[in-house]
């Protein structure tokens, strides 16, 4: 009887061990796996982090690639900004240039016979005088007809060039047109200020004075 009983005792134990080591190879087993899908997962993990570095590291390359194309563009567009303020300011000059250009050839056009026409002046004040004393009831010279044709021709002439004779008699004195040999007492209240007599006539050329007028001024 006792020996069955040890002997199921040992049956027992030898049970136990049997499941014991059973369920050590199924722990081992099972972390076989569970090292096995570490290992798996590790790899993975691995491979994405890889990938990550190998995008990173290909936008590093291409970024540097684009780099001298971009200094390119910027320092062709900075030419171009250059080249296009040099343009501008190139072609302020030159419409300036050409402005003041017409303007002094107009100038000289118009000013040409000036020397020419200052000269004839003091002709012009002959003919003035020949004819006032001609025109005068007590004078006994006669302004013939033939002298005041080529008087009146003279005059239209010059005029045509652009001579004009400035007003001065009865007119306010103006010192941009006049230049006063003298002041006397003015005959009326009206006349004090203004030109009383002319002594030798001003002329402008293109209205550009070239001999002011020489006048008596009342006071």
């Amino acid at each position: 009887m006792n020996k069955e009983e040890l002997t199921q005792e040992e049956i027992n134990e030898q049970a136990e061990t049997t499941s014991t080591e059973n369920e050590a190879k199924e722990v081992k087993e099972e972390t076989k796996k569970n090292s096995k899908f570490q290992e798996m997962l590790n790899q993975f993990v691995d491979g994405v982090t890889g990938n990550k570095e190998q995008a990173e590291e290909a936008a590093e390359n291409a970024e540097e690639e684009d780099n001298p194309l971009q200094a390119q563009v910027d320092q062709l567009m900075s030419d171009k900004a250059e080249l296009s303020d040099k343009y501008l300011r190139l072609s302020a000059e030159f419409q300036n240039y050409k402005r003041r250009t017409a303007k002094e050839k107009m100038d000289i056009i118009q000013t040409a016979g000036r020397d020419v026409i200052k000269v004839l002046l003091p002709v012009l004040d002959d003919f003035d005088r020949a004819k006032k004393a001609a025109d005068d009831d007590d004078s006994v010279e006669a302004f013939s007809e033939g002298v005041q044709l080529v008087y009146e021709k003279l005059h239209r002439v010059l005029e045509q060039k652009g001579l004009r004779a400035l007003d001065t008699n009865g007119e306010v004195f103006n010192a941009d047109f006049h230049e006063a040999l003298t002041e006397i007492p003015a005959p009326t209240e009206e006349m004090k200020g203004k030109i009383i007599d002319t002594i030798e006539r001003g002329y402008a050329l293109n209205d550009k004075i070239i001999r002011y007028a020489k006048v008596v001024v009342g006071k």
